[in-house]
């Protein structure tokens, strides 16, 4: 994102972000969370913090947040009223990335950020999960990689295919969850429309890192 283009997101959000309530974000996440009745899903919200308190974030912006308003647009009806939320919270959200250009690739890094929500440094403390949200833009691949934490992605907007295990590419639609076990190997790539999926991690240790496999 040019120097001009962050200032025009900036300048353009910037009532919203001053009424951003991250609770909201929060509790309608959770919401959808266990709107969802999934299994799987239960032995994270078992581990939701309780408390009500949150801790300030500084806000911080990518150039992926240029999708986020197409992801908008392709939102569904289960998850729609969960993305407005976001896209108005946005720019008072902390966005980052986990890997650097010499990593991943400058190409890579314009399309790829993510912000927590629950976890060691959103709004919601937790010590347990972790819970925020992904974005990737168009015909962006995420490579194959792995990492202790138990793993769940929802999409909630676009389409996108994943590799697991057996290294197969599925496609997953808005709505699905996707499990990654400790440790199992998997990937992501968009194609002709931006993913913003809800991510959950569980695990002793949340303050780690993805590693690739090479």
């Amino acid at each position: 994102m040019s120097c001009e283009s962050r200032r025009r997101f900036l300048t353009g959000c910037a009532a919203a972000a001053a009424v951003a309530d991250p609770g909201d974000l929060i509790d309608r996440t959770h919401t959808l969370l266990d709107s969802l009745r999934a299994a799987v899903l239960a032995r994270f919200l078992a581990d939701w913090p309780s408390t009500n308190e949150r801790r300030p974030v500084v806000p911080s912006v990518l150039p992926v947040l240029r999708w986020l308003a197409d992801a908008k647009a392709d939102a569904p009806a289960f998850s729609r009223e969960l993305v407005n939320c976001l896209s108005r919270a946005a720019p008072s959200m902390a966005w980052r990335q986990t890997y650097t250009a010499a990593e991943v690739g400058a190409a890579f890094l314009e399309n790829y950020g993510w912000s927590e929500i629950v976890g060691l440094s959103g709004p919601l403390a937790s010590k347990r999960i972790a819970c925020g949200f992904l974005l990737l833009g168009r015909e962006t691949y995420y490579p194959r990689h792995r990492h202790e934490a138990q793993e769940v992605y929802i999409p909630l907007a676009g389409t996108a295919s994943w590799a697991q295990g057996d290294g197969r590419w599925r496609e997953h639609p808005p709505g699905t969850i996707i499990q990654h076990a400790s440790d199992e190997p998997h990937a992501m790539r968009t194609g002709a429309r931006a993913l913003l999926a809800l991510y959950l991690w569980r695990s002793a240790n949340l303050n780690q890192k993805s590693h690739f496999d090479r």
